[in-house]
């Protein structure tokens, strides 16, 4: 029996697609629909949000593709070691790897913690509204000094850290590494680029993991009655994705955060009231 209806299917993809890659917390999005459209928190519903972030760090790939599949062609440091060199020549995807790296450790340390932190609808709410207040407030924050596009290692790194934060839910993975680089003196447009490149690691890991899990928890049969929602929903995402991570990059380098800091209050207070009216909501 199939968990989700195609309209199901197609909506929720459609809300992930729209709000992976842009700082307003796509688990946010995620509650508002499911319980709009009445669906079931079943495993595989639950496994469906993350598996369908595939599609949406496809777009990615895509869009940046010529930046995504790059060697540093530039020579390496004179007297550089056999290291040094290899690092230098992979420069992008090492420091992708070290921006990765706090959140991977933190994540398999501490799953069931952030497992747990999941299921509490009102901490999404709460964060945000938390996370909107400050996005009015980011621009003026940051907007002191020289800004840079250059991404060094130790940058990298703090904005990893920074994405850890994102695993609280509610906060937004985009919000926090986006903040982490501008905190690194990046300029809005580098930030942002930055926050999608690191998605993908981020997200595809996390999309295995469920996924590996799942099928240790004999998930098998659910995932192929379920076959055609996957597809379509990763169909959807990346669709959707690819719209809109043009749509933000050419918005936030205009007109700054501001705006996404009233929507974040706008549907946190909505789960709020929601929740104070006696809906139970769940993700």
């Amino acid at each position: 029996m199939e968990d989700l209806t195609m309209f199901e299917t197609i909506v929720i993809a459609i809300v992930e697609g729209l709000t992976e890659f842009l700082p307003v917390s796509s688990t946010g999005h995620m509650i508002i629909a499911q319980n709009v459209l009445g669906v079931e928190s079943t495993e595989f519903v639950k496994a469906f949000t993350f598996i369908i972030q595939f599609g949406a760090i496809l777009s990615v790939v895509i869009l940046y593709w010529k930046r995504f599949f790059r060697l540093n062609r530039t020579p390496a440091p004179e007297g550089a070691s056999f290291v040094r060199r290899l690092l230098h020549k992979y420069d992008f995807y090492w420091k992708l790897l070290v921006a990765f790296i706090p959140a991977a450790v933190l994540g398999l340390l501490c799953s069931d913690a952030i497992d747990a932190m999941l299921e509490s609808v009102t901490v999404v709410a709460v964060m945000l509204i938390v996370g909107g207040v400050f996005m009015l407030f980011c621009d003026r924050i940051f907007n002191k000094g020289s800004e840079q596009t250059e991404l060094t290692e130790k940058r990298a790194f703090l904005i990893g850290l920074f994405q850890c934060i994102s695993m609280i839910p509610g906060v937004s993975r985009s919000m926090a590494t986006i903040v982490g680089g501008m905190a690194q003196r990046l300029t809005r447009k580098a930030a942002a680029e930055f926050s999608f490149f690191l998605a993908v690691p981020t997200m595809f890991a996390a999309t295995v993991y469920k996924l590996a899990k799942l099928f240790m928890e004999g998930g098998t049969e659910i995932l192929r009655e379920n076959l055609a929602a996957l597809i379509v929903g990763n169909v959807v995402a990346f669709i959707v994705a690819l719209l809109a991570i043009k749509f933000f990059i050419a918005f936030v380098t205009k007109y700054g955060f501001k705006a996404f800091g009233w929507y974040r209050i706008i549907v946190g207070a909505v789960i709020l009231i929601l929740l104070l009216s006696g809906h139970e909501l769940t993700l």
